[in-house]
């Protein structure tokens, strides 16, 4: 039997997406730095579309990669080790019957305090003695069930295909989500809350619907109903995502349909299906939809690692945020992987006509699919006939919510943060120590937070954009390409007739920053600085900045990475905003990660200007900028001294670079930085404790490049 249909839609029941639609964002007011920003988006989605599944040779090279594609993959959902599988505690609370089938009311802890809530269906007749069944796993999709503020749960919105299953001779466990279940946890931090720290630590609830489900197989493998050789998954929506997971991610279940719940990386970054969604549907979706790309994959390898095992990919035609170029061209990969087992027809796509819901015709594909592979029954003609459905009190698992549950916060603990390192006692030991340590964190950051970075760095093509002089000072604009498709723009502020620079202070700008500089240097130097209105200059800022160059010999630079300044697309904290740092994610980066790019490209730009070739360099930074400025300065050796003004304490506040809180944190990338100079300033001499830990290793390592100033008293 091959599938692929394309049916007529029938009345059926409503479905949710994964998150309230994104409105038709309004007119961006800064038009280049968004034309800049989707350019970029286009590239980065090419490079990535162009290397994924490319290089298929035969079944014997696909295998050899698969172990380490899988670790990759559970690594990205946050599960690289596996975390021990503890006790499920699983308790039976009590059942229900229905129309030839019974109903159990199930809980279970898949890690101590992460409780899982569902039901099992179990066909009336099933017993020990009547031999094993198959069953099925279904992952539920945002369809929680709330009444008079109590929240049922999605398996009562979807309770019809678990109780489809049991009418028919399965056994069928229906999961709820983190988010909308009977103990409600967190889908939308990056989507809706700003914890962009989630980045930080390479979370995301797609790794605990994951892990759940995994640990739900391992509940039905203890059930003494079920044959464990015989085990599907299924879901919809946000249930077709985690199906996607589980294929990946584990090798015990025999058969799949996931349906509506992928799209490659164009749909979701490039491709604008509705207006909704101008820029991709990653704005439909939220966070559990997603893996931490830290290897830039496209989605069609997460879908390759099922086979040869039986796969059928579920969708309608008209699905909004699930577009059919985006699971087409995902199917069309994925059979070149089945080819090389010669398992084409284990690997089959059922389209059907019909927009983002739970169709009779999509629920036909699944039944019939999992009757052929899990019942070897290919005669059997599938009806939707399904019973009367329960009462949302009657599927309600907990009568009264337990007292130690950490669902709300499974986010703080799911994917723990790097322990602070303990310094060797003995001064002796922590030099050696820290010797040996020293390259290993480097070499972590590099592989994990900035993977995403350029593998060969494209032409810088500097050049002289403007050089204009006013009152004294002389202000040359470079323009430098930073990566393909980021044309930026660097600033240098000398005196015109003063003595040559000994050193010059490239500061890191942020937007606030970016105001200041351009208000000190005033209207005569707006065409240079890109500027569409003329500020008023701040005079006693000029003369100042003016005598100092030449009372110090100083040179000035300045630049303003992507999305600040100039190249500006959305302000801080707006829903283009958000898309855009989500968009980043998507591609294996952060807005912060690639900003400390634009300053290592800026620092080479700088010296393309003959008077400053081999001028010591001081890099400064205030705020987040201060912390894009320290990260610049690890791989940049040619940056003498740094001077970081408010400089994040964690990485929690800021700046946001992939996974780096795995690592380490803002004090021990101080470190990194020495023997060079590194003077921070405080606002309070209290808040001088925050640098104990690279104090205290500066001490055992005898040198004193590191000064915490307290400003404020």
């Amino acid at each position: 039997m091959r599938i692929f249909l394309v049916a007529a839609t029938l009345l059926s029941s409503a479905s949710l997406s994964f998150a309230q639609p994104a409105a038709p964002p309004k007119a961006n007011r800064y038009p280049r730095g968004e034309a800049m920003s989707e350019a970029y988006f286009r590239n980065q989605v090419k490079q990535i579309e162009d290397t994924c599944l490319t290089d298929l040779t035969t079944k014997d090279a696909w295998e050899k990669k698969r172990p380490e594609l899988r670790r990759q993959f559970l690594d990205m959902m946050g599960l690289w080790p596996l975390p021990p599988r503890t006790d499920l505690k699983a308790v039976v609370t009590g059942k229900v019957e229905g129309a030839g089938f019974t109903v159990k009311k199930v809980q279970f802890q898949s890690r101590p305090g992460l409780y899982v809530t569902g039901n099992l269906y179990l066909p009336a007749s099933s017993s020990t003695k009547s031999g094993k069944i198959p069953a099925i796993l279904y992952v539920c999709g945002h369809g929680n069930v709330v009444e008079n503020g109590v929240s049922y749960g999605s398996k009562v919105f979807y309770q019809y295909h678990p109780a489809w299953f049991a009418a028919h001779g399965y056994a069928c466990l229906i999961l709820d989500t983190l988010e909308l279940a009977e103990l409600p946890g967190d889908h939308h931090g990056t989507y809706r809350r700003g914890w962009w720290w989630w980045q930080t630590r390479g979370y995301t609830p797609g790794g605990v619907e994951l892990w759940n489900a995994m640990r739900a197989i391992d509940y039905l493998e203890t059930r003494p109903e079920v044959d464990a050789t015989r085990i599907g998954v299924t879901g919809r929506s946000g249930g077709g995502a985690t199906s996607w997971w589980i294929l990946a991610a584990d090798e015990r279940p025999r058969a799949f349909v996931p349906v509506a719940g992928i799209a490659d990386l164009r749909a979701h970054l490039n491709e604008a299906p509705s207006p909704k969604f101008p820029t991709g549907v990653i704005g439909g979706h939220c966070d559990c939809m997603y893996m931490v790309n830290t290897y830039r994959w496209d989605f069609p390898l997460v879908a390759a690692l099922a086979a040869p095992r039986p796969l059928l990919l579920g969708n309608s035609d008209l699905d909004d945020i699930f577009p059919v170029g985006g699971y087409r061209r995902i199917a069309d990969k994925v059979r070149r992987v089945y080819a090389l087992y010669g398992a084409e027809e284990k690997f089959q796509l059922l389209e059907t006509k019909g927009p983002h819901k739970d169709t009779p015709e999509l629920r036909a594909g699944i039944n019939q699919w999992m009757n052929r592979w899990l019942k070897n029954d290919t005669s059997t003609k599938v009806e939707d006939d399904l019973p009367p459905k329960f009462a949302p009190p009657q599927l309600k698992v907990f009568t009264r919510l337990p007292e130690d549950a950490v669902n709300a916060t499974i986010h703080e603990t799911f994917v723990p943060a790097a322990a602070t390192l303990e310094i060797p006692k003995s001064d002796a030991v922590a030099k050696e120590w820290w010797a040996h340590r020293r390259p290993q964190l480097l070499d972590a950051l590099t592989t994990s937070a900035f993977a995403g970075w350029p593998k060969a760095a494209p032409a810088l093509t500097a050049k002289n954009a403007a050089d204009v002089t006013h009152d004294g000072v002389r202000l040359r604009a470079i323009d430098f390409t930073s990566e393909t498709g980021i044309d930026l723009r660097l600033f240098v502020l000398t005196a015109p007739g003063a003595d040559a620079p000994v050193k010059v202070i490239l500061s890191v700008l942020d937007d606030r920053g970016w105001e200041m500089w351009c208000r000190d240097l005033g209207p005569e130097f707006a065409d240079a600085l890109q500027l569409d209105a003329k500020p008023k200059r701040d005079a006693a800022k000029f003369e100042q900045n003016r005598a100092v160059m030449r009372a110090e010999k100083l040179a000035f630079a300045a630049v303003a990475p992507r999305g600040i300044g100039p190249t500006k697309w959305a302000d801080a904290g707006s829903q283009a905003d958000t898309l855009a740092r989500r968009r980043f994610a998507l591609v294996g980066q952060t807005l912060d990660g690639q900003r400390v790019w634009d300053v290592r490209r800026a620092v080479t730009a700088l010296r393309t200007a003959t008077d400053l070739r081999t001028t010591p360099l001081t890099l400064h930074g205030e705020r987040d900028a201060a912390g894009v400025a320290l990260y610049a300065a690890l791989y940049e050796p040619g940056v003498a001294a740094l001077d970081l003004w408010e400089l994040p304490t964690s990485h929690r506040d800021g700046p946001i670079f992939l996974n780096v809180a795995k690592v380490l944190d803002v004090p021990q990338a101080v470190a990194l930085v020495a023997p060079r100079p590194v003077t921070i300033h405080t606002k309070l001499k209290s808040d001088n404790a925050t640098w104990a830990w690279p104090l205290r290793l500066q001490s055992a390592t005898g040198n004193s490049s590191l000064q915490v100033r307290a400003e404020g008293e």
